[in-house]
């Protein structure tokens, strides 16, 4: 369970200088951000701005040079099963079945097996994989394969959830209908969400929040709250969210913040 009173997760002035026996390269300067508990943020910037590095640190897979990072009051020292993280590759191992794929990570924390098996098959059957459990991740598409890549990211039961431009090798069609999919699971479990991309289009149809990135060093340019009151009360799906009127406006807004060398 969550502590109550504290941010998912608190980056205060965070910086990472990475060392090379040429030089010193400073990735992330001064860096802060608290997204809410089941708040869905979403990261974009120029290549290299250190918007995927800002991920690995809030991860536990590396430590910045200065400044501090808590995931729900606690300090980041290592990676933790509370978060989960889901690559921009799906990275299945392709002689394991989806099922086993999917159980990889609650085998490695030790998770109760039948617990972790009948979650596993639970989220397999709702994001329409059922009948595809025994088959091998060669033998489903590319939108098949990243929904179970989600599930296997889930199946631990995280409760901040990590996205590292996970549709990008996505043909375009793929990409929007995934990321409907997508969305209405992650707000049916209910997990805070950091998701980065370089698509400013996805970013606004699915996040509560843009953060846009400036160029390396990476630093916190701008902050834009999202919502689409033409649409009503309830948060449109990421396709209907591209129709409404307040979209073209938030795009660009936030192009216009990218200098134009800074969009990929």
């Amino acid at each position: 369970m969550q502590t109550s009173g504290f941010p998912a997760v608190a980056i205060d002035g965070v910086t990472l200088n990475y060392f090379t026996p040429e030089r010193e390269t400073l990735a992330l300067s001064n860096v802060s951000l608290h997204v809410a508990k089941g708040e869905f943020v979403a990261i974009v910037g120029s290549s290299g701005c250190g918007k995927s590095t800002l991920l690995t640190l809030v991860s536990g897979l590396l430590a910045p040079s200065s400044g501090s990072i808590k995931v729900d009051g606690l300090a980041v020292t290592a990676p933790s099963p509370r978060v989960g993280y889901m690559f921009q590759k799906d990275t299945l191992l392709e002689w394991r079945s989806i099922i086993d794929n999917v159980l990889i990570g609650a085998e490695f924390l030790g998770l109760d097996k039948r617990r972790a098996r009948k979650r596993a098959e639970g989220l397999l059957t709702r994001y329409g994989l059922a009948e595809f459990m025994q088959s091998l991740p060669s033998q489903l598409s590319g939108g098949m394969r990243q929904r179970a890549a989600l599930a296997r990211t889930l199946c631990c039961e995280p409760d901040l959830l990590l996205l590292d431009e996970p549709f990008s090798a996505l043909d375009y069609q793929t990409r929007l209908a995934l990321s409907d999919e997508i969305a209405a699971i992650l707000a049916a479990e209910n997990k805070t969400v950091v998701l980065v991309t370089h698509d400013i289009g996805e970013a606004i149809s699915m996040a509560d929040r843009v953060i846009v990135m400036s160029r390396r060093p990476g630093r916190i340019k701008s902050k834009h709250r999202i919502a689409f009151p033409s649409f009503g009360d309830k948060r449109p799906s990421p396709f209907e969210a591209r129709k409404c009127a307040e979209f073209p406006e938030y795009f660009q807004t936030i192009w216009d913040e990218l200098d134009l060398h800074d969009v990929h």
